[in-house]
């Protein structure tokens, strides 16, 4: 439910938006008609697609998504070079993006500065003398947004009182970024890489006793991985929400010495600030206690060189990419300079370039289009609610009120975010820009503490490949990038727009009624607003769900953790179960007629089945199942789609077909 501070933006494809050149509404060439339908219908419909799309060595996993976001970082690099050409005005947001862009691409300099753009910070670590010491210096790295560990604490809406701002702290600290890596054997291998990746970056910086100091570093993090709530427990958010004051958080977690932090990210004594995961703070006050000095310095040393490894020289670089995106990933080449150069001026100035790309690429006649699909989801939705057999008149009343109150964000924002008091100085380096801008964030996101939320902005770009529902705001948004073939196509029957782009308007519907969307109101508060029967009704529905993918397989002795990705399973459950209703209803009594022979219902299910296309290393299928909350490509599809009898009557699946599933065992919620 948290919302990223930050978000690397990717995105879209094809011709201009004056100029389109048809897409075809389904490619049978990414079928595999050597496989049955009846058999995996994941390999039957995207088969063809992983064929011809094998993985690139740049790539751990590559799929629908990364086909339009290779394509619009294409062009979105081709604006950056546009601009770099230019001579920019010095203020302007093209001077900016542009003097960013080349700095990123000035792998010369950087490799000339080495490690010299940190060596004053690692100077102020090496010099702390004091626990308090070190914890008003975790407090300065962060608001400058740099790695730190510990913990982390950010403004966000309240999730009882959404129409106000408010200051929540919760568990980090972890290299790896999850528990299980520290507290599974299976994973001591891939902890003894990250071992040496510490080991290699403190050579770098120039540290003495690099493998003790990173071994120092990492007992820390098996010590705060220990106290850590599991992913499934975070997911818990009505137990991640304990408001305390700050001066109860100084006075129940001496350890940290919480008052040195405050005063040092320059928060003033709260009356409710939001304490995530309590038991975690008590076991990150006794390690802060209970360890030396010098052994917490060499962890906040870790911290802080990883994080700033990306914006240093090439071999920095290097051994970040060997450990994160090789050894964890699976990925075999690094990424071109100019990708990595291309990301940072479009995540710095994320919506000045979505203007750009939204006047340049995104038709107007494709938002109009999809107000209307919206709108048709919305119906099939409500119709869902009042025909449930399961919820009482009285909760399908408040689901039919939060369903109405749905806002609808599609394509770009009605106002854009100023960017004039971000600098971009060309008489600086490349890490100290990076650090003014990451400085500039955390001042944006603190500066709305105690004050009204904006409802109005949005969460990612126009030029990102994703769409979102937010529970506070209770709204639903679909970037102007997603808007695009295979998810939509203005020159596709219904059946293939409703396979793709409606399932992903209904997923997004869907959340505001999932294991979490559901807690919250129509005004966006967590407000129960259900029977203590339907909510018990609805619990045992959902753990049907969870237990269906604790059974899907990820790589052989590796299963999915269906609780983990309980809310996405919810949401693609409940966006195909929409959208069907939708198209139907978009027939008017007509059915269609089979279209290259195939009819109106197989071609929703392939069309469905065409948005998850994608290939991916066994590495980074075992380590999105640790870390993502959405299941792999292949379960979406396979798991999700057998329970619906729409499906198996679509391609003649019946008993004894390994796709089939027996109705006693299928679950139906919305």
């Amino acid at each position: 439910m948290k919302k990223i501070a930050l978000i690397m933006m990717t995105v879209m494809a094809a011709a201009g938006c004056c100029h389109r050149a048809a897409v075809p509404a389904l490619d049978l060439s990414n079928l595999d008609t050597t496989v049955s339908p009846k058999v995996d219908f994941y390999r039957y419909s995207t088969g063809g697609w992983q064929e011809k799309n094998p993985l690139k060595p740049e790539f751990s996993r590559f799929g629908s998504f990364d086909v339009l976001n290779e394509l619009n970082q294409k062009r979105l690099n081709d604006l950056f070079s546009e601009m770099a050409t230019m001579t920019a005005r010095p203020g302007t947001v093209e001077q900016k993006i542009s003097d960013l862009y080349k700095m990123a691409l000035d792998s010369v300099k950087r490799n000339a500065d080495g490690a010299s753009p940190i060596k004053d910070y690692i100077a102020e670590i090496e010099a702390i003398d004091s626990k308090e010491a070190l914890v008003a210096k975790v407090a300065s790295l962060q608001n400058d947004a740099e790695g730190a560990g510990f913990m982390g604490g950010y403004v966000e809406a309240d999730l009882m009182d959404s129409d106000n701002q408010i200051f929540y702290i919760g568990q980090g600290g972890l290299g790896m970024g999850d528990r299980d890596y520290y507290i599974d054997p299976a994973n001591t291998a891939l902890k003894d890489g990250y071992r040496s990746f510490l080991a290699k970056i403190f050579t770098l910086a120039g540290l003495d006793r690099p493998a003790v100091r990173a071994s120092n570093a990492v007992s820390v993090e098996d010590a705060l991985a220990a106290v850590s709530w599991t992913r499934v427990q975070q997911r818990d958010i009505q137990a991640a929400y304990n408001p305390m004051s700050s001066k109860e958080i100084i006075e129940k977690w001496p350890g940290f010495h919480f008052d040195v932090w405050f005063q040092g990210r320059g928060i003033p004594e709260q009356e409710k600030v939001i304490v995530a995961e309590p038991s975690f703070f008590d076991g990150l006050s006794s390690i802060m206690e209970n360890t030396p000095l010098d052994i917490l310095k060499d962890y906040l040393l870790g911290m802080y060189i990883s994080d700033a490894a990306g914006a240093l020289d090439d071999e920095f670089y290097a051994a970040s990419w060997d450990f994160f995106s090789r050894q964890m990933s699976g990925a075999k080449e690094q990424k071109p300079r100019w990708k990595r150069a291309m990301s940072v001026p479009n995540s710095l100035f994320g919506e000045a370039v979505g203007e750009m790309y939204v006047s340049r690429y995104f038709p107007e006649s494709s938002k109009k289009k999809m107000v209307e699909l919206v709108e048709n989801l919305r119906t099939a939705l409500g119709q869902h609610i009042d025909s449930l057999d399961w919820m009482s008149d009285t909760t399908k009343l408040k689901a039919r009120e939060k369903l109405a109150a749905f806002t609808v964000k599609i394509g770009y924002p009605d106002k854009w975010k100023d960017y004039s008091t971000l600098t971009v100085d060309p008489a600086l380096g490349y890490y100290e820009n990076l650090r003014n801008a990451g400085r500039w964030y955390v001042a944006d996101n603190m500066s709305k503490l105690g004050k009204p939320t904006d409802k109005t902005e949005w969460g990612m770009t126009p030029q990102t490949v994703n769409a979102y529902y937010n529970p506070t705001t209770n709204e639903i948004c679909f970037p102007a990038a997603i808007l695009q073939p295979p998810f939509f196509n203005p020159d596709a029957d219904n059946a293939v727009n409703y396979g793709g782009i409606g399932v992903v308007i209904g997923h997004e519907m869907s959340h505001g009624f999932d294991d979490q969307g559901r807690l919250f109101d129509a005004s966006g508060n967590m407000v129960n607003w259900w029977t203590a029967a339907d909510e018990a009704a609805f619990k045992e529905k959902a753990e049907v769900l969870a237990a269906q993918f604790d059974e899907a397989d990820v790589v052989p002795g590796v299963k999915a953790n269906g609780h983990l990705t309980l809310g996405e399973n919810i949401g693609d459950h409940g966006g195909i179960s929409i959208a069907w209703t939708a198209m139907q209803n978009s027939w008017g009594g007509r059915h269609p007629e089979p279209i290259d022979g195939f009819t109106a219902e197989q071609r929703f299910w392939l069309s469905y089945g065409a948005i998850w296309a994608q290939n991916i290393t066994p590495q980074e299928a075992e380590r999105l199942t640790k870390l993502d909350v959405h299941s792999l490509a292949r379960n979406r599809v396979n798991m999700s789609i057998r329970n619906f009898q729409q499906f198996f009557d679509a391609f003649d699946i019946k008993e004894g077909d390994p796709m089939f599933r027996p109705e006693e065992e299928r679950v139906h919620i919305w």
